[in-house]
């Protein structure tokens, strides 16, 4: 057997284009490897009923030597709040239960790249929880250890990826939902600028302009190719106006903020930190451990008003979520019916503020280095831990380095950072200023040229040979 779930996305493209594979035959891998393991994880809610049409339809276009793209015939996973054509976007709940009739537009660009889209993945009810489990799909857990959580909200996208049940997936990040999951399996995830990548013909937005389209991958260069497919502008969304920048300096200007001051964080996560900006300033980058200069306590004071806010709203245009969605967020919804306009008002203004900051910081700085997590994965199902570093924590205590980066609206880059002494991956995350992706992906090529690159969890090697393709 060809193993073709091991490739990345350039090896398979690559073996396209020679005759050395083909699309049917790599989907039917796939399919059977599914079939097998996901009852494991419970990575996928739905998978497209058109994959053998899909698969068939891009290996004529790589016998005719008219591929669409690099990501022609490529399996791509999708999160289950973004619409996909012909499936159900049930959002993680019972609330959204219709079957889309057309693909939102990341997703629509993924389909005209040649993409073969796999199916939905698991995400918690309004994807606006740090670990993955709901009452209609369940719970996800992390390949690395089914006890644990992937965490959260594109915990399915990252458990699939992970698995070698998708080559590629892509997810949403509305406070740290593609950085602090991929750090929890090993991925590279992506978290690019507000205006980035344009969203169109999707579910309503209920964090504000904080949530953007997230991509996942095992090798830093199917990154930046899947990456180069989603971004660019779009009339349908005249947010997406983010001009990319190149890098200008192969000196780079790095602050290393691996504590936010009294917060805890798990001892190994910031040695991992450490040990990361150790390698940075090794590759000759000028890097600096410090503070990270920005008032995150005002950050934290505003950050729970825009979701409770959002889901008011979505209950008053959704007759059906009163009756369908859980307790918890009808009461998240009382709380944002109960925020004063002057409140809301004096939050948004409070993220006008940190916007300005921030752009300053990065006329000092080219990147920031910080944990994706304060703490590592925690029993699945649990909401979040309650304990760091000995230290009782609230729900967000984990989840402390990534949400001013949306806020902000700033790119994030999750990168591998190393393994903690249960064998579990450790990831850190790269900040940079708007519309520098190009050169935090490079950033991140260049580390991974200097370490062993993926290693596969150990669900994904002893389940290799439990099935049969048909």
């Amino acid at each position: 057997m060809a193993e073709f779930w091991r490739w990345t996305a350039a090896e398979l493209s690559a073996a396209y284009g020679a005759g050395r594979a083909d699309p049917v035959a790599v989907m039917a891998e796939l399919q059977a490897r599914i079939a097998a393991l996901n009852p494991q994880i419970n990575a996928y809610v739905a998978l497209a009923d058109d994959l053998a049409a899909q698969a068939e339809a891009s290996r004529r276009r790589w016998q005719a030597g008219q591929p669409l793209s690099a990501l022609d015939g490529v399996p791509v996973a999708v999160k289950d709040n973004l619409h996909v054509a012909g499936l159900k976007t049930c959002w993680g709940g019972w609330t959204f239960d219709a079957v889309a009739e057309a693909d939102e537009l990341p997703v629509a660009r993924l389909r005209a790249a040649g993409a073969v889209i796999v199916g939905k993945t698991n995400t918690p009810e309004f994807a606006v929880e740090g670990y993955t489990g709901n009452a209609r799909f369940g719970v996800t857990r992390n390949p690395w250890d089914t006890a644990l959580t992937p965490g959260g909200s594109s915990g399915g996208s990252v458990a699939a990826v992970a698995a070698g049940l998708a080559t590629l997936a892509i997810g949403t990040d509305g406070g740290g939902s593609t950085r602090r999951p991929a750090g929890h399996t090993g991925l590279y995830g992506l978290k690019p600028s507000l205006g980035c990548i344009p969203r169109g013909g999707g579910l309503p937005q209920i964090l504000m302009d904080f949530e953007v389209l997230g991509s996942f991958a095992r090798d830093i260069r199917d990154l930046e190719i899947l990456h180069g497919v989603l971004a660019g502008s779009d009339r349908a969304d005249p947010v997406s106006r983010c001009q990319a920048k190149s890098r200008q300096d192969d000196r780079l200007r790095i602050l290393s903020a691996p504590l936010l001051e009294e917060h805890p964080c798990d001892p190994e996560i910031l040695a991992a930190t450490r040990a990361l900006a150790g390698r940075l300033a090794d590759m000759g980058h000028a890097v600096i451990e410090g503070p990270l200069p920005l008032d995150l306590d005002e950050v934290a004071g505003f950050w729970g008003r825009f979701g409770q806010v959002g889901l008011a709203q979505l209950r008053a245009a959704v007759p059906a979520m009163p009756e369908k969605a859980a307790p918890q967020y009808l009461a998240m919804a009382d709380e944002g019916n109960a925020v004063p306009a002057r409140d809301l008002f004096a939050a948004t203004q409070a993220v006008q503020r940190l916007r300005a900051e921030t752009s300053r910081l990065f006329g000092d700085w080219d990147v920031i280095l910080m944990p994706c997590a304060a703490a590592q994965p925690w029993p699945a199902g649990e909401s979040h831990p309650s304990v760091i570093d000995g230290q009782a924590v609230g729900p967000r205590g984990h989840a402390i380095y990534t949400g001013w980066v949306n806020a902000a609206g700033h790119p994030g880059l999750a990168v591998p950072a190393g393994f903690d002494g249960r064998g579990l991956p450790i990831g850190c995350q790269l900040i940079g200023d708007l519309g520098s992706e190009a050169g935090l992906i490079a950033l991140a090529a260049d580390l991974a040229a200097e370490c062993e690159g993926w290693r596969w969890p150990a669900l994904a090697e002893t389940s290799a040979l439990d099935f049969e393709v048909e």
